[in-house]
Order: C-alpha cells, then sequence, then structure tokens
C-alpha cells in the first residue's frame, strides 16, 4: 500500500504510527498510576509456634513471632476496618497473658546467678528472660553486664571481663567457647599416657639373665 504513496505521504502515515504508539503508551501508564498497582514483591512463609496458654510460655513473645512471620508475608491491614491487629493484640494479652509477666522476666534475669549450672544452661536460661522482656526491653549494656556479673567466679568470667563484648549473644558465644576450651584442655592433661612397647631385644637379655641366674 505504502509503494503506491508518494514519499510526502509515506512520511505522514508513518508519523501516526508513531504518534498513535506513543499515545498507547502514555494511556497505559496512567492506567497503571491510577489503579495503584505495584509490581508483586515476593513474600517469605515463616514458621510460628502454636500458643496453648501454658504457664511460663510467654504471650508477648509468640506475639512478636507473629508480627514477623506477617511482615515476612507482606499481609497489610486494611485502614478502612474499625478494628485493628494492634487492638486485637492488646485485647489477647489482656485476656490471657499472666499479670505482670514482663516485670517478672526482667526481676529474674536481673537476679539470676550461674550456680551450679553450665554455661550452656545458664546462658539459654538467660536467653529465655529477655525473650520475655518485650514492651519494653533491657538495652544491650545492661544485659551484657548481669550475664557477666553473674556468672560463677572462675577463667570463662575472666575471660570476659578482658573481653567485654558488646551484645548479650556475643558475651555467650565467647562463654560457651571458653568454656569448651577449657573442658578440652582438662581433657587432654587427664589422658593417660600409653604403657612403652617392650622390645624383643629387651626380652631376649631378660631371657638370657634368667638363664645365667639359674
Amino acid at each position: 500500500m505504502l509503494r503506491t504513496m508518494s514519499p510526502k505521504e509515506q512520511q505522514g502515515v508513518a508519523l501516526g504510527f508513531i504518534v498513535k504508539e506513543q499515545q498507547d503508551a502514555a494511556a497505559a501508564t496512567t492506567t497503571t498510576a491510577s489503579s495503584g498497582t505495584t509490581p508483586r514483591v515476593q513474600s517469605l512463609k515463616l514458621h510460628v509456634s502454636n500458643y496453648v496458654g501454658k504457664e511460663g510460655d510467654p504471650l508477648l513473645r509468640w506475639l512478636v513471632e507473629v508480627d514477623t512471620a506477617i511482615a515476612a508475608r507482606r499481609i497489610f491491614e486494611d485502614p478502612s476496618k474499625v478494628a485493628t491487629y494492634a487492638e486485637f493484640k492488646e485485647e489477647l494479652r489482656q485476656a490471657f497473658e499472666p499479670p505482670k509477666n514482663e516485670f517478672r522476666s526482667r526481676a529474674e534475669f536481673l537476679d539470676q546467678q550461674q550456680g551450679k549450672h553450665d554455661v550452656h544452661a545458664y546462658a539459654q536460661r538467660a536467653r529465655y528472660l529477655v525473650s520475655n522482656i518485650v514492651i519494653n526491653p533491657m538495652d544491650e549494656a545492661t544485659k551484657v553486664v548481669t550475664f557477666m556479673k553473674s556468672l560463677g567466679d572462675g577463667p570463662v568470667k575472666t575471660y570476659l571481663f578482658r573481653e567485654y563484648p558488646s551484645t548479650l549473644e556475643a558475651a555467650i558465644t565467647l562463654a560457651m567457647q571458653e568454656e569448651f576450651s577449657l573442658r578440652q584442655a582438662k581433657l587432654h592433661v587427664n589422658v593417660p599416657r600409653m604403657a612403652r612397647p617392650v622390645m624383643c631385644s629387651e626380652i631376649r637379655n631378660c631371657m638370657s639373665w634368667q638363664v645365667l641366674c639359674s
């Protein structure tokens, strides 16, 4: 069809085609902007443990797990609804959370002592108590100093005060590593030495001596 047109007519058709493409692209952009659609973002599914309400099972720590899972799945609240997830959590906390549970966990953490427990058991208890303090969490310096002061006197405590870690997790890691090294060194010292094997020449000399004595 373009072959039968003059050069001027061909230029007009080409220009019209380009203008139409630009208009279609602009219309598509406007539609996307007005609809508010955004590219789909990959979400992550996290496992959340069940809350059964047993004694010693803190509700606030479970709610933190739920919050993390919701954020990972990119689930957002509908602002048009009256009831919010925050209100639901507060009602759930008032109904099932033991009274002053966070206060008790804070007091127990600040007052705990290693005692006869090994470093691993003591550290796990410290982690558990800290995880219960959600509404008004302690700063890292307080957690580190409390953990170090509550250790039993010995090389592990001395080593931590020499290193002075900046976070509770760093303090726990260093304490466990030092305790493991001490145990390995103790095992190495207590390993009994194997008896020196008797050589054949020694056996022959012993037998010859017995013959001479007889």
